[in-house]
């Protein structure tokens, strides 16, 4: 039986990386400023659809973004 994985993710610092707001990025994919903070302090998975519209408003693979190992400093459950 498959156990729930934990995905780490790196959206803070690629975000600040490219120099966009939370409000930015927000607006740029369709959702809330508090729903990237949530996913930016790992209180908030993602659905696939999102994590798939972040990565592509950074022009960056999901797997840069999110990911089972722990090469990122926040994690979400």
């Amino acid at each position: 039986m498959r156990t729930k994985s934990t995905i780490y993710n790196c959206l803070k610092h690629i975000r600040s990386e490219a120099g966009l707001t939370q409000a930015e990025l927000a607006k740029n994919v369709g959702v809330s400023r508090q729903t990237i903070i949530a996913m930016e302090k790992g209180s908030y998975t993602p659905s696939l659809d999102l994590a798939l519209l972040v990565a592509k408003s950074f022009k960056r693979p999901v797997e840069d973004i999110f990911n089972l190992e722990p090469d990122c400093p926040n994690t979400f459950v």
